[in-house]
């Protein structure tokens, strides 16, 4: 375990078990009325490679959790995402950040997936979810949460903001993809968004 610093707020420090910075500033975002100091793995630890040997989201997300809890001794909180299509008889699924390979970028990913639906150019046949868990750590135990989002996969990218998959996900009842949606409204409806708010929920009970 790493020697504990004390927060520069006076706050409780919640380790995001995360190196992605587009997700810890949404993350950051979403929790910023809790009474913590959020910092991600990176900042509290520096630069660990953490095995994702679940095969599940569930599995892989309290893997995550664990590793960073041990390492640090803070309160950790982690989640992994998968985007499943149905077209695909579910999948990337668990493999969504590794689809294209286990050194593939984002954009690889996307050029692949939008290969793989090629055969499907009905729009309303093109239809996809993102799913995530949530998993929290700290000295009493774990809790877990859970947040799905429906949509569409488009045929092509459109918008510059979000990550990942943003730019072909288009949620149901909206004319935009992720990428192209205002922050505030994405995090409302978003599966990670969804999540989150049942864990704030939870911790202001």
């Amino acid at each position: 375990m790493i020697n504990k610093d004390t927060s520069t707020t006076g706050k409780k420090i919640l380790v995001l078990a995360t190196g992605n910075p587009d997700k810890v500033g949404e993350m950051n975002e979403l929790l910023r009325d809790l009474d913590w100091e959020v910092r991600s793995f990176k900042q509290v630890a520096g630069d660990h490679d953490i095995a994702e040997t679940g095969i599940t989201l569930d599995e892989n997300a309290e893997i995550k959790a664990r590793f960073v809890r041990e390492l640090t001794g803070y309160p950790a909180l982690a989640d992994d995402t998968g985007l499943e299509v149905d077209q695909l008889d579910g999948q990337p699924g668990v493999h969504s950040a590794r689809f294209a390979g286990p050194e593939a970028d984002a954009l690889q990913n996307r050029k692949k997936l939008i290969k793989a639906l090629e055969h499907v150019p009905d729009p309303g046949q093109r239809t996809a979810r993102f799913r995530t868990v949530l998993v929290y750590l700290d000295e009493h135990g774990v809790r877990k949460y859970e947040g799905v989002c429906e949509g569409h996969i488009t045929a092509d990218e459109r918008g510059s903001g979000g990550f990942g998959y943003d730019p072909l996900f288009r949620p149901e009842g909206y004319r935009e993809t992720f990428a192209e949606m205002d922050p505030l409204e994405k995090n409302r409806i978003s599966h990670r968004g969804k999540a989150l708010q049942q864990f704030i929920l939870d911790f202001r009970k």
